[in-house]
């Protein structure tokens, strides 16, 4: 299923935010880079932390564990 994805560049200062929508969903995410990163690149990788997202909330639906989720290991971010 191919989803429709919002993508928003935001300037702050050197740097940008990019934030990903998954319009079926409303799911949001945002990530930080240095505006002088290829455009092409923060959408990959917004897109790609978009996507674990959405796999992280449908194995909580399925009732899977999600490694972080619970332990007490705390974090809440995520490497991409």
């Amino acid at each position: 299923m191919r989803r429709e994805i919002i993508f928003e560049f935001t300037p702050i200062g050197a740097s940008v935010k990019v934030t990903a929508v998954d319009v079926t969903s409303g799911l949001e995410v945002s990530v930080v880079a240095p505006s002088s990163a290829p455009r092409t690149e923060l959408e990959r990788i917004a897109l790609q932390k978009l996507r674990y997202m959405l796999g992280r909330n449908a194995d909580r639906k399925t009732g899977k564990d999600t490694p972080g989720d619970g332990d007490g290991s705390g974090g809440g971010g995520i490497v991409v």
